[in-house]
């Protein structure tokens, strides 16, 4: 017997997907292997790194736990939907400037949380920025270069 599938009618990135997909299919390989964008990466599977996060209608979510069915009629954005084909959000051209990442393996998870926390708080102090930042885990920067980077696209740090 065929596995199950599940038809998906959404949004990504603001364009419109349809197809069908395993039942099972988690979000992140979803994205990943259905529909092309390499930038959600999967880094514990379990939902505890935060580097494959992805936003669910405005909601952060981990995306390795998350099925791909749950997202049907949402909209969903990811790392690559941060900015426009020609220019970098403040907070994409921060990290780059300020050392807010090193390997990579993080970054998308750690620039969408950062996205909407300065959605959330234009002006985070240190300690807000650490709090909100707590669900993203990196093994090469200390988080130094992600504090100031998140401080300088709030305008924050010169």
């Amino acid at each position: 017997m065929p596995d199950p599938t599940v038809t998906l009618s959404l949004h990504i990135n603001g364009e419109p997907w349809q197809g069908e997909v395993p039942a099972n299919r988690l979000l992140v390989d979803f994205l990943r292997y259905d529909v092309g964008l390499t930038g959600t990466k999967e880094g514990c599977s379990v939902g505890v790194c935060g580097a494959c996060t992805v936003r669910l209608n405005g909601r952060l979510v981990s995306s390795c736990l998350t099925l791909a069915a749950m997202a049907n009629g949402a909209e969903v954005v990811t790392v690559e939907g941060l900015a426009g084909r020609e220019e970098l959000k403040p907070i994409q051209r921060a990290f780059i400037e300020h050392g807010g990442f090193q390997c990579g393996i993080c970054t998308p998870g750690q620039l969408l949380a950062a996205q909407a926390l300065l959605e959330t708080d234009p002006h985070p102090d240190e300690v807000a920025i650490k709090n909100w930042m707590m669900s993203n885990l990196c093994r090469c920067t200390g988080y130094y270069g992600i504090v100031r980077s998140i401080q300088a696209a709030a305008g924050d740090t010169p």
